[in-house]
């Protein structure tokens, strides 16, 4: 279970939530409440606020061979 904060408010004014996360994050942000004067689009109530930690992970694909230098003839 989390422990420490259950909720924050952001400057915008939305209050969000944390909440058990999944597997490759340990915590979920959920926007609880849209604040009246939040000017953002991405904020949507019961919502969760994504983590982009997954996407800076180095790629698992397999890379092409790298190719030797190139001597003019």
């Amino acid at each position: 279970m989390l422990k420490g904060f259950t909720s924050a408010r952001l400057a915008c004014g939305c209050r969000i939530g944390f909440r058990e996360g999944v597997e490759g994050s340990p915590v979920t942000v959920v926007v609880d409440e849209k604040g009246p004067g939040c000017p953002l689009s991405l904020h949507v109530r019961d919502l969760p606020l994504f983590d982009h930690r997954e996407a800076m992970r180095p790629s698992t694909r397999l890379l092409p061979p790298n190719e030797e230098e190139y001597e003019e003839s």
